[in-house]
């Protein structure tokens, strides 16, 4: 998770408590940083003008003041990617029409660099009839939204394991599973991997430079649909 979306979780999760409070171990704990990151991180908040003070005392913590915080609906890029890949499994039905512009609404209040962020998310994504309902491991969502290589170990369908460089493209979503597109550098070409395989993950430092092209994808455009937040 990325230092700007893990801000917009803090508040939230101290949104969701109030007015109980969440002491700087337990968010460490939670978001799989520091407490010296939370620290930072609760110091930055306060400095923009978040309504968070700590109580302290053993069972103290940060707290936030829920009616002066922003409504849950400044949502963060990713949150509204993931609103319309869950609208989109609703094509079809009765509350299509409406998902859709529920959606609208949602992207209309983003800052618009928050707007552009998220379609440049969207455009990652590709989906093969509704897509699946499985998930997707949090390291592979995170480095794709960064735009980071990725060392995997990858089990085959014959279950042998072996470790892989990727430079993560785009996410393919089929009726069962989600796919993790990526150039692979072992096999120097562009690879499918189901994310449910992937046995372990971690992110390098380099940046992912290339573009996935529409023939890298072998599958027939009338099948394939691309995310829209419109």
């Amino acid at each position: 998770m990325n230092r700007t979306d893990r801000l917009y979780a803090l508040v939230e999760e101290l949104r969701a408590v109030s007015p109980r409070p969440r002491s700087a171990r337990w968010l460490a704990a939670r978001f799989e940083v520091s407490t010296r990151t939370v620290e930072r991180d609760i110091s930055a908040l306060q400095q923009a003008g978040v309504p968070i003070w700590a109580e302290p005392g053993r069972t103290g913590g940060y707290v936030v003041d829920r009616s002066r915080t922003l409504p849950p609906v400044n949502l963060s890029p990713g949150e509204a990617v993931a609103m319309a890949v869950a609208l989109h499994r609703l094509a079809g039905t009765p509350f299509a029409t409406a998902a859709g512009a529920a959606l609208r609404k949602l992207v209309a209040v983003l800052p618009p660099a928050d707007v552009a962020e998220a379609h440049r998310l969207a455009g990652r994504v590709h989906l093969i009839d509704r897509g699946p309902a499985g998930p997707v491991p949090a390291a592979v969502a995170d480095a794709v939204a960064a735009g980071l290589v990725l060392r995997l170990r990858y089990a085959d369908r014959g279950g042998t394991d072996s470790l892989r460089d990727v430079e993560p493209l785009a996410y393919l979503g089929n009726p069962t599973h989600w796919y993790l597109v990526a150039w692979c550098r072992l096999r120097d070409g562009v690879r499918c991997f189901r994310t449910d395989r992937i046995v372990s993950v971690r992110p390098l430092a380099e940046p992912v430079t290339r573009e996935l092209r529409a023939e890298d994808i072998d599958i027939p455009r009338h099948r394939l649909r691309p995310l829209s937040l419109v």
